[in-house]
């Protein structure tokens, strides 16, 4: 699969998980709008690694002029930040575009003391573990768009870690993606969840830059 094909697998799964937007074809890329109040839209560069451009990205970037417009790069940071001017505001680090081959399997079971809830609404599928008292203890969700999907908002609460939940979440969603007829699945993580997802055994196929647009800064006033 080409990085062109994971990106677009990734917007179109990441629209259908959020409620976003349809994304908008850019001759550089996606433009999705997000509608919150900081975080408007996003601008999405369609290629990765180094078939990502400067003429791309700096297209992008000169035609925002809205504060809180997000831009994602899938390439290397540290090459594609310095292609942006200074209204432009960069944030997260060490992020990445993941993926991995999903085959039939069963859901993995439940630790003692826990309860999965699963279900399905407008083509995201949910799975929550609570304790057996109902409080939270873990989540995610998948939304699969046809031979693709993509697992979003992974979250374990912090006094239920290392106790396997996040790979019972991950197994639960994969499972259920692949019986929707999903055949590989996408996402895009922080550092935090890449080692949960390599353990389970998903592969980093490029890093991501982030930034968003902060308005030009103003000069300091001389005496």
């Amino acid at each position: 699969m080409t990085g062109e094909e994971l990106v677009r697998n990734w917007v179109d799964g990441w629209v259908l998980s959020r409620g976003a937007a349809p994304p908008l074809v850019e001759p550089w890329g996606y433009t999705i709008h997000v509608g919150l109040p900081h975080h408007v839209s996003r601008h999405v560069i369609g290629a990765t690694n180094d078939a990502v451009t400067e003429e791309a990205v700096r297209k992008a970037a000169e035609a925002t002029h809205g504060r809180d417009v997000h831009l994602k790069v899938f390439a290397d940071p540290a090459r594609v930040l310095p292609w942006l001017g200074p209204e432009w505001e960069a944030y997260g680090a060490d992020d990445f575009l993941m993926s991995t081959d999903l085959t039939p399997a069963a859901a993995p079971p439940v630790p003692g003391g826990y309860i999965r809830h699963l279900w399905t609404r407008a083509g995201v599928t949910r799975v929550l573990l609570t304790d057996t008292d109902g409080a939270f203890a873990a989540r995610g969700q998948v939304a699969p768009t046809g031979a693709s999907a993509v697992v979003d908002q992974i979250e374990t609460s912090e006094g239920h870690r290392r106790k396997g939940l996040g790979r019972v979440v991950m197994g639960t969603l994969q499972a259920e993606a692949r019986a929707l007829g999903a055949t590989r699945a996408v996402l895009a993580c922080t550092p935090e969840g890449r080692f949960l997802y390599e353990s389970v055994g998903w592969r980093i196929d490029a890093p991501l830059a982030n930034a968003k647009y902060v308005g030009p800064k103003s000069s300091p006033r001389g005496d």
